[in-house]
């Protein structure tokens, strides 16, 4: 494969509502943050462990209203971008960086006006993951 990819699949709960900017000319960009949960049980001590890692989130224009309208904290999502590193200068001078998804596509799994309207939830499938899992070792990997 000569290309690259940069490929991002998520599906989480947002842990605050979207956070609008609008420009002059009309466009407009979305963010929030996504958290992902990792939980499975340690062999050697039997002990639960979870393990929650947070994603920025960005959305554009239209998307970004559409998720300003519909989501709230809490809700769940499945979002599919690409990571993006953003470089600025602090107050203090030194650079700074922040990793962002820019997400292309989305689908609400959940939101609160669903649940507070009584609708069923929608869900994707379910199917066993790696996550749910993980390996003892990395012998133990099916690649």
């Amino acid at each position: 494969m000569s290309g690259t990819l940069n490929k991002v699949m998520l599906i989480g709960h947002l842990g605050d509502d979207v956070k609008m900017h609008y420009f002059e000319g009309g466009g407009s960009i979305g963010r929030f943050p996504l958290a992902t949960n990792e939980s499975y049980t340690n062999k050697s001590t039997g002990e639960k462990v979870n393990n929650t890692e947070w994603h920025n989130i960005v959305v554009r224009n239209k998307a970004a209203e559409i998720c300003e309208k519909y989501l709230s904290k809490g809700d769940r999502i499945y979002v599919e971008g690409r990571i993006k590193t953003r470089k600025w200068t602090g107050e203090d001078g030194a650079d700074r960086y922040s990793i962002e998804i820019n997400v292309n596509e989305f689908t609400f799994l959940t939101t609160k006006k669903d649940v507070s309207q009584g609708a069923p939830p929608s869900d994707v499938p379910s199917k066993p993951s790696v996550e749910e899992t993980p390996p003892e070792n990395a012998d133990d990997l099916p690649f």
